[in-house]
């Protein structure tokens, strides 16, 4: 018998304005279109959104039935500004797998 009791974790409730604040933006570059023939979509999310928000955002905007939620930290890159060094912003993005048969055509918009 295991001495660590199971907590179930609670699925947010989210209100579509909350949902339109936590999916910023579709990522669209060579590899989120390469992903997406393995039914997987990318998208900008806050710094501080979870994987259990991201999945209630994604299944209310788009009506489609999320399988699993990947997010990755991506640091700003130093770049130069007019001769001075400068620091690109931090985000984050999640690539969301979505269920057979379901599908989100991010070319048309919400």
């Amino acid at each position: 018998m295991s001495r660590f009791r199971y907590i179930p974790r609670l699925v947010p409730k989210l209100t579509r304005e909350e949902m339109y604040d936590i999916v910023l933006s579709p990522v669209i570059t060579e590899k989120a279109t390469n992903i997406s023939e393995h039914n997987q979509v990318t998208f900008r999310v806050p710094l501080d959104a979870d994987k259990r928000r991201v999945k209630v955002a994604v299944e209310g905007l788009f009506n489609v039935k999320v399988t699993a939620v990947n997010t990755i930290r991506v640091k700003g890159k130093t770049k130069r500004f007019k001769g001075r060094p400068g620091q690109r912003s931090d985000y984050k993005k999640a690539i969301v797998t979505l269920a057979e048969g379901s599908k989100i055509d991010i070319t048309t918009g919400v």
